[in-house]
Parts: C-alpha cells; sequence; structure tokens
C-alpha cells in the first residue's frame, strides 16, 4: 500500500481514538488529574528530599515528568485490550486498510494525551514553584527525552496489551510496574539509600531520563550513589534506554498485531 494511503489510514484511526476523548472525559480528566495529585502529595504531605541541595520541588518535578511518561503504560494496554476483547481490532483488519494504521493511530493518539499530560503537569510545577534555569533550547530537549521514553513505553504497552489480551491481565502488569518506577530517583537521591539499591535505581530507564532532564532543566539532580558510569552518563542512556526498548518491543508489537489472525 503506498505512503499516502497509510498516512490516510493512520490518521482515521488516530482520529477514532480522539473521539473516545470527547464519549470518555472522564476518562482523559482522571489521567490528567492522577500525576498532579501524586505531585502535590509528594511536594506537600511527605516533601523532605533527604540528600537534595535546593529547593526539593525542582528535583520532584522533573521526577514526576520521567514518572508519568512511565505510567501511562497501562492505560496503553487498557485500551489494546478492550479493542481485542470487543473484536474491533480484527474487523479493521478485514477492512481494505493499512494493517500498519491500527497501531500508529493508537500510537498518534497517546503521544498527544501525553504531551497534554505533560503540559498539564509543567503548569502545575510553575504554579508550585518549579522554575527551570537554562535556555529554551535545553527546556525542548529534555521534554523531547520525556517523550522519547513515553514513546518507547508506549510500545511496550501495545505488546503487553495484545499478549494479555483481557482488560483484566492488566492488574497483574500494574503490579509491577509501580515497584520499578518507584525504584527510581523520582523521589529521593540514590545517595539516601542503600549502596547496592542506590546502584540499582541508578540504571533505571525512568532515574537516567530524570536525571538528564534535571541537568538539561538546570534543576538540582542530587547526589548519586556512587561515581558510577550510570550516574555520569545519564544523557547518553536517557537516549540509549528508550531506543533499545524500542528496538526489542516495536517489532513484537507488529509481529504479534501480524499473527492475530493466525
Amino acid at each position: 500500500m503506498s505512503t499516502p494511503w497509510v498516512v490516510t489510514d493512520s490518521w482515521t484511526m488516530t482520529r477514532r481514538e480522539l473521539a473516545h476523548w470527547a464519549r470518555q472525559p472522564v476518562q482523559v480528566i482522571v489521567g490528567l488529574v492522577f500525576p498532579v495529585m501524586m505531585l502535590l502529595m509528594f511536594g506537600f504531605l511527605i516533601g523532605g528530599g533527604r540528600g537534595i541541595d535546593g529547593e526539593y520541588v525542582e528535583f520532584l518535578v522533573p521526577g514526576m515528568f520521567a514518572l508519568t511518561m512511565a505510567f501511562g503504560l497501562e492505560a496503553t494496554m487498557t485500551a489494546v485490550t478492550q479493542d481485542l476483547g470487543k473484536g474491533v481490532i480484527d474487523r479493521f483488519r478485514a477492512m481494505p486498510m493499512s494493517s500498519s494504521a491500527v497501531l500508529v493511530g493508537r500510537s498518534a493518539a497517546d503521544m498527544l494525551q501525553s504531551a497534554l499530560g505533560l503540559a498539564v503537569l509543567a503548569g502545575v510545577g510553575l504554579l508550585l514553584g518549579w522554575r527551570w534555569h537554562g535556555s529554551a533550547a535545553a527546556a525542548l530537549t529534555a521534554f523531547a527525552l520525556l517523550l522519547l521514553l513515553r514513546f518507547a513505553m508506549l510500545w511496550i504497552g501495545i505488546f503487553l496489551g495484545m499478549a494479555a489480551g483481557r482488560p483484566e491481565l492488566v492488574q497483574a502488569v500494574q503490579i509491577l510496574v509501580w515497584p520499578v518506577g518507584f525504584l527510581s530517583n523520582a523521589f529521593a537521591t540514590p545517595a539516601s539509600m542503600p549502596g547496592w539499591l542506590g546502584a540499582v535505581v541508578e540504571w533505571n530507564p525512568m532515574s537516567a531520563t530524570a536525571t538528564a532532564v534535571r541537568d538539561l532543566f538546570g534543576n538540582p539532580a542530587g547526589a548519586a550513589s556512587s561515581a558510577s558510569w550510570a550516574a555520569e552518563h545519564a544523557a547518553l542512556l536517557a537516549v540509549g534506554w528508550p531506543l533499545l526498548l524500542l528496538a526489542v518491543f516495536f517489532p513484537l508489537a507488529v509481529a504479534r498485531f501480524r499473527g492475530l489472525s493466525k
């Protein structure tokens, strides 16, 4: 199928996903409000941030950015499994349209919602006192790194959603996502943790992205647990981890989609 048809079909599927926003506004609002509630809870109720120089909110907000990009995985899985359970994807596959348009439309709509959520969270962060202190180019690069992480997590969610097949199995993934998410430097510096745990945290993809964007925003990064390679090359890992995840899960998702009717 020619490229224009692929683009047209993909845009059609993207508009289908966006139409769900109008029909299910509560779900969209909850997705936007939940990260804000997390930011307010950790910023005001828990607070502190051991081992961090400067205002804790300037350490916390970039960490919440990275964490939010990862926590959207469950929503992607739920949407995919619901379409599978209702036979929607099978009907699309039987239509004269690009087979890739279904996945492209899902990913495009998800990225739009993620960008909107990031903008809302940044706005709340500004109200709380968070600021970036670098150039506009550095800030845009930081947001690009965050969306790159989200794009990688999105394709993990698409693959796991098709592999699970049923919405109820999403809960099993949630049990795994939350510990991995909190096993990062989103809320506390690795220096405040036991040595072995701090080393594990520094290699977490979310930690790499959080550290890189803190540096780009000019926000305090906190002390590392050691002079490790991961701590000193966070920007490289913030690019390398998502690309590695995409290299693994993008072809797996495409192969799984093609094999649904077999």
